[in-house]
């Protein structure tokens, strides 16, 4: 890995210092109310959320190789800290920095063990399930600030419901307050204003909630939940006696955000075209989770939005990340009382914003209409996040991709014959239903061979029966790093029921590995030491010296009664298109 921290010239380029300053300017006065909102989502002190953006932010910077990815917090990962009893911990505020800290271990060592490509088992139905509940419940959590209504009820939905049933029960200054944030949000995002628009739309909605104020309407602002300090945060140590209950939530934190984080690494590459390294990347969010539980803040992880803002604002380099920072902490140093001042409702509407943003109508309709399991995959995701603590609906999901994987790879595998011509060539076509007398039969399966689709290509090979007497079936292993203990079983007892009626099977196979589990599980002795061959470099040339030692085979001990078709029939080696045979040309 080449860390940006071990070359600290890097980080800072004259050349590219204006547009990099400028971008960190936008980046850092958006991350303040977005930050303030984070930490509201997360049900915690919001001050928590704007120390984790600030110190997130520089801390992944040092370490990513992805120069445009903000290292801040999400809505996924907010919701899930909202989900964990923190609050039940002798020091909630303590255990939500420990929390950080043990995400950010947990991140670190999926980096240092390159985890990335294990991400690809998680399917597209899945996350669009996942996703989608999460915005979804981004919008219903913020409803109590939103309207001034605290509902009641066991999750966001059943308070949903609560509101809908009791909607006359809503402040009418604090509802004024969030629907005109949401209208200048989305009004000014439109404008030369941008980004900007956001903060501009808090602020101008925070002063309507001063004016309703002014009138002895109370809406409710920052200053009634917290008090922002005037000054940076001094460094913490975690509760170590809190790690073990929070080690599921940290697995769901940490999974969540290196999802999210390659999402950004995919999407932004890097403009000097230097190469990304998803591990890395992963390091990278750890450390910035690290940093940012130190300097008590919340889980963080890579932020999409954060990133897409960064690039689009004209940031040439990760120095963009270190002025944002920069300007955060001037804010905080400075200006404590004016974010005192942001208005709740306010806040609430920013995050009602981002979560619609977070529902895709297009990506689900495109795994809808991928097929029946997809759909319903993901509607079970989506159903489960709503319900459940999302810190067990990640793991549920993890869960339900691998299954899934498991199903498709099973589905996948198919068998076919393969049949000499006389004019060389090669047909191939769907296997016998049974394995006929006096015959040499070649099998190619593709796929994966593993525990799940061993079964299946039981299924597939010809059924032995009384009558399938002096015939040999060859088998073509090809692709299988290991043949487990279900193939090795499968194959030994279709040797068993071919011996009983005087037959054989022959396999011919690429890799040693397989070879060896044969031999050393015994099933070499059903099978016959002399009837494993190890393929060799040239194209099918093992598998026609197979069949030409079958044809042998069949015709020394061919009964005269049993003379059979089958020999008038163009014999079957193997398939030319298939993979190229590797390895020694022996038998095992």
């Amino acid at each position: 890995m080449r860390l940006p921290i071990l070359n600290p010239r890097s980080l800072f380029r004259r050349k590219t210092m204006k547009d990099d300053a400028m971008a960190g300017l936008v980046l850092g006065v958006e991350s303040v109310p977005d930050g303030l909102a984070s930490g509201l989502l997360a049900g915690v002190n919001p001050i928590a959320g704007l120390y984790s953006y600030l110190f997130g932010l520089a801390g992944g910077a040092l370490f990513t190789s992805t120069a445009f990815m903000a290292v801040q917090g999400t809505g996924a990962m907010a919701i899930i800290v909202a989900d964990v009893d923190l609050g039940s911990r002798d020091d909630p505020a303590r255990a939500l920095y420990t929390l950080s800290m043990l995400t950010g271990a947990v991140m670190i060592l999926a980096g240092l063990l390159r985890l990335g490509s294990f991400l690809r088992f998680v399917s597209n139905s899945v996350m669009t399930g996942f996703i989608t509940a999460v915005g979804v419940n981004i919008v219903l959590g913020q409803l109590d600030d939103f309207t001034g209504y605290e509902a009641e009820g066991g999750n966001r939905v059943v308070r949903a419901f609560d509101l809908a049933l009791n909607f006359w029960k809503v402040d009418i200054p604090t509802i004024t307050v969030g629907v005109a944030t949401v209208a200048l949000i989305v009004g000014l995002q439109r404008t030369k204003l941008g980004a900007l628009g956001l903060v501009v739309a808090v602020f101008a909605g925070s002063a309507i909630g001063g004016l309703f104020r002014l009138f002895d309407r109370d809406v409710s602002q920052v200053r009634d939940i917290a008090d922002v300090p005037r000054s940076l945060p001094l460094p913490t140590l975690p509760v170590f006696g809190d790690m073990v209950v929070l080690f599921v939530p940290a697995l769901s934190l940490a999974f969540v955000g290196l999802v999210q984080g390659a999402g950004v690494s995919a999407g932004f590459p890097n403009e000097d075209g230097s190469k990304q390294d998803e591990s890395q990347d992963f390091v990278g969010q750890g450390a910035g989770n690290i940093v940012a539980g130190v300097f008590q803040g919340m889980p963080v992880g890579g932020s999409m939005s954060a990133s897409s803002l960064m690039a689009t604002a004209g940031a040439k380099t990760r120095t963009a990340a270190f002025f944002a920072a920069g300007v955060m902490a001037i804010v905080i140093l400075l200006f404590g009382g004016i974010i005192e001042l942001v208005a709740m409702p306010s806040l609430a509407a920013l995050l009602m914003v981002v979560g619609v943003g977070t529902v895709k109508p297009s990506q689900i309709m495109s795994v809808a209409k991928t097929g029946a399991v997809p759909l319903t995959v993901m509607t079970i995701t989506f159903g489960l996040t709503l319900v459940i603590p999302l810190q067990y609906a990640v793991l549920v999901g993890v869960g339900i991709s691998v299954i899934l994987f498991v199903i498709r790879q099973s589905t996948r595998l198919v068998t076919k014959r393969l049949i000499f011509h006389d004019d060389g060539r090669i047909e191939e076509v769907e296997p016998r239903s049974e394995v006929p007398p006096d015959s040499v039969t070649v099998l190619q399966p593709y796929g994966a061979l593993f525990f799940a689709t061993a079964s299946t290509l039981l299924e597939q090979v010809p059924t032995v029966t009384p009558e399938s007497r002096n015939s040999v079936v060859i088998l073509r292993v090809r692709g299988a790093d290991d043949a487990g203990a279900t193939l090795i079983d499968i194959l030994e007892t279709y040797a068993q029921s071919l011996r009983e009626v005087d037959s054989k099977l022959m396999i011919v196979t690429d890799n040693e590995r397989v070879i060896r589990q044969l031999r050393v599980t015994g099933a070499t002795d059903v099978i016959g030491a002399h009837n494993v061959y190890r393929s060799s470099a040239f194209l099918g040339e093992t598998t026609r010296r197979a069949h030409a030692d079958a044809l042998a085979w069949v015709d020394a001990n061919r009964v005269p009664q049993h003379s059979s078709s089958e020999a008038a029939e163009p014999t079957e080696p193997d398939d030319e298109t298939g993979p190229d045979d590797e390895g020694d040309d022996r038998n095992a």
